[in-house]
Order: structure tokens, then C-alpha cells, then sequence
């Protein structure tokens, strides 16, 4: 069956091992293609009831005395992230703060741990937030920060090899930092070849897999990861704003010292010592202070859906639907002016592909108004297209790509979605 037959998604859905999970999201509108699960996921069932549990029952009737097995939360459900949907074990995951927290701290105890060491190797497409953070650390403590040019450069779809970051390594690097799944282009990096040859080096190797996670197998300790960062409210669905979380091996837990020194850090937490000693032995030593329990509790309802969905049932639907949008793509939008910016190669994508168009930012706000299709648009004019496995079906899918088809071919963009959101 063609891929531009309709039946071709029902019968994609019709097999499909996740497709029961769409019915345990609020889905409001159901004419609507919402292909933006890269930014924000929708909202599962649920975690309403989760919530209205921890008002009710614990919350308003336990009140203070609902710390005594509220004050761990942020290991326990660390330990659910990681073991749904990192490949990591137990006691090497703290759900917390922000990933721009998280990425400051990790990025500069990483590098304070690599004394005499002066370089730090990011690459020009990485996510801005990441970039801004290693310019004011460089600026501050008077660092070399390297910026391997792949926005275009010489990296297709700005995907890092080991070849290419390689000719940057050498015994000054204290820390390199990469996103696991480019933010734009939906590029996937090898984790396991890279880390081993940052690690070769003597260097830290700090991951970024806001765009990974809850989307893709990642195997963090089989592929021996030191350090990750990373969101919840993407292919986690955990709600915006969500608490992030942040990933230290067990190898090098001892080896790092934070810059913030919170008081959940402290060796003895309840002593209210002068000074601060910190807890050494556990991730404990990682985290600043009070987690926001419902929010993580979000987290908590999310990521046992993706436990019981498992991670590779995930990555497999990931593959088979960006699959799927590049035939779509090479049937329907290549001739429409549209450049694929993402590998063909499931193993180097994620869950979401880029498409460039000269009229994209128009393209994706008229998807939005006239279409009813949810994408994004990045600068400078990519319009990036997502399947998140639990919620997205595949039907969904291909009537979006049918109706950005027809959209751009009628040029009923032009002119359409001006005055809108400057959130894109």
C-alpha cells in the first residue's frame, strides 16, 4: 500500500503496540493534527487525578507532617526517570530545578574538576539557552570556549560525528557539551562514540537530551555517560514548566562539587550546621533544596505511562513515524519547495523532523489558523513536525501532512496567521 493512501496510517495504527495510550490524554479538539509533542506534550488523565490526590489526601490532611516521605521525591522519581527512559540505575538521577540549572551546575563542576584546563567545545547549533550559559561561565572564569561551526558548516543537518569533533579535542579541554537530539534539525548523536573518545581525552562529556527524552533508547549506562541534563514537559508530558532533571553516573558522583551549595546537599540536612559539608555518597549531594512536589508528581503519573509503554516500544514508533513524514515529505512537499533537514537514517533522528522552506515562519503560522494543524517554527526557517508515541497517532499524522500539502500548494498561507503569538 502506498504511504499516500490514507489506509496506509489506519493501518499503521491498527497494529500499533502504544495505540491504546492515545485515550489516556485530554485530546480537546480531535480534528486537530497536533504535531508539536517536541515542545510541550499533552496533558494525560491521569496526572489530574494525581494531583487532585496530593491536594486532597495528602497535602490538605498531612500538612507539615507530610515532608516525613514527601523530602525524597526528587531521588524517588529520579529513579522512575531513569529507569523508564534513560537506562540508568537507581541513585544516578535527581528530578529538580530547571535543565538550565541542572546544565550550569553539572557544566561547572565539570569543569572546576578539570583543573589547568582552559577549553570548553560546544557546537554552533546547540540550544541557545546551553550556548548563553558556557559564554557567561567562559567570560566569568576567563575560559577559551570553542564553537564548532555546524549551523550550516560542515556537519550535515548539523549532526557531530566523532570524525568531526575529534580534530577539537586535545589535553586542554575540560568540557564538551552536545544535544543528544538537535533542537532544530532533529539530528541524533552517537552518545557511546562520543563520550568514549571525550572521555579518551581526559575531558567531561555533558549531554543534553531535552529532545531525547521519553522519545528514544538512550542506554545511559551501557553507553557509559558521565553527566545529562534534560526536560520533562516534551515527549515526558509532564506539563509546561515541569521540573527537570539531571544525570551523574556513580563513577564520577564523588569526583564533582556543585557551585550551588543547597542545603539538601548538606552531609547532616537537619543539623543546620555554619558551613556547609556535603553529602558525599548519594545524588542527594546534587540537589539545592525543597522539590515542588505536584509538579513532581506530573512527572511521577508521566513517566510510569512511559514505563509501562517501554522505551524501545517508544523509539521503534518514533522511527516508523518520522519514516513515514519523509515519504510523505518526498511525495507531497519536496515539490513544493520544501528541503528535508533531518537524516533518513532512523538511527541519526529523534522523534520529530525539520523541514526548510523559504516561507516557513508564514508555512507554520498559517498551519496553525487556517489548517488546524499544531507545528513549530525555529529560526531561520525550519518548521519542525513531531510524533510523540503515546499520545500521536499515525493517522494523525499523514491528515497533517495532507493538509500542509494542500495549504502550500494553494498558497493560502500567504498573507494568513500575521498578528499572531510571538511564540512560535
Amino acid at each position: 500500500m502506498e504511504v499516500t493512501n490514507r489506509e496506509y496510517a489506519l493501518a499503521l495504527d491498527a497494529t500499533d503496540p502504544l495505540a491504546n495510550f492515545r485515550s489516556k490524554f485530554i485530546i480537546d479538539d480531535p480534528d486537530q493534527c497536533y504535531l508539536d509533542g517536541n515542545s510541550l506534550g499533552r496533558l494525560p488523565k491521569e496526572t489530574i487525578q494525581t494531583i487532585n490526590n496530593f491536594l486532597l489526601d495528602e497535602w490538605g490532611k498531612e500538612v507539615v507532617a507530610g515532608w516525613a516521605h514527601w523530602v525524597d521525591e526528587a531521588q524517588t522519581v529520579g529513579d522512575l526517570l531513569g529507569r523508564a527512559a534513560l537506562g540508568a540505575a537507581a541513585g544516578q538521577v535527581l528530578v529538580c530545578d530547571t535543565t538550565s540549572i541542572n546544565f550550569y551546575q553539572l557544566a561547572l563542576a565539570a569543569i572546576q574538576a578539570r583543573p589547568g584546563r582552559k577549553t570548553i567545545i560546544v557546537d554552533a547549533a546547540n540550544f541557545p539557552t546551553d550556548r548563553y550559559i558556557l559564554q557567561g561561565i567562559a567570560r566569568q572564569f576567563g575560559l577559551n570556549l570553542v564553537t564548532i561551526d555546524n549551523e550550516p558548516g560542515d556537519a550535515k543537518h548539523e549532526r557531530i560525528t566523532p570524525e568531526i569533533l575529534e580534530k577539537y579535542l586535545n589535553d586542554d579541554v575540560a568540557l564538551v557539551t552536545l544535544e543528544v537530539i538537535q533542537y532544530r534539525s532533529g539530528a541524533r548523536s552517537p552518545i557511546k562514540e562520543i563520550t568514549n573518545l571525550v572521555r579518551k581525552h581526559g575531558a567531561f562529556m555533558l549531554w543534553d537530551a531535552s529532545h531525547a527524552v521519553g522519545a528514544i533508547e538512550m542506554d545511559f549506562d551501557k553507553n557509559g555517560v558521565d553527566l545529562a541534563v534534560g526536560c520533562t514537559y516534551k515527549y515526558g508530558n509532564s506539563g509546561p514548566g515541569s521540573p527537570a532533571w539531571m544525570y551523574v553516573s556513580k563513577r564520577v558522583q564523588k569526583e564533582l562539587q556543585v557551585p550551588i551549595q543547597g542545603w539538601f546537599a548538606q552531609g547532616d540536612q537537619f543539623e543546620m550546621g555554619p558551613t556547609f559539608s556535603r553529602e558525599m555518597e548519594t545524588m542527594r549531594g546534587y540537589q539545592i533544596a525543597s522539590p515542588g512536589l505536584m509538579a513532581i508528581r506530573c512527572v511521577k503519573s508521566a513517566f510510569e505511562m512511559i514505563e509501562e509503554a517501554g522505551i524501545k516500544a517508544i523509539n521503534d514508533k518514533c522511527a516508523k513515524g518520522t519514516e513515514m513524514m519523509i515519504a510523505l515529505y518526498d511525495a507531497w512537499l519536496a515539490p513544493l519547495g520544501f528541503e528535508l533537514n533531518t537524516s533518513r537514517v532512523a538511527s541519526e533522528r529523534g522523534g520529530h523532523i525539520s523541514l526548510i522552506h523559504p516561507d516557513a515562519k508564514e508555512i507554520a503560522a498559517a498551519m496553525r489558523t487556517e489548517i488546524n494543524v499544531i507545528p513549530d517554527y525555529r529560526v531561520p526557517n525550519s518548521i519542525r513536525l513531531a510524533i510523540s508515541p503515546l499520545p500521536t497517532s499515525y493517522v494523525e499524522v499523514w491528515d497533517g501532512f495532507e493538509r500542509l500539502r494542500d495549504l502550500v500548494a494553494s498558497k493560502k498561507y500567504i498573507g494568513a496567521g500575521k498578528g499572531g503569538s510571538r511564540v512560535t
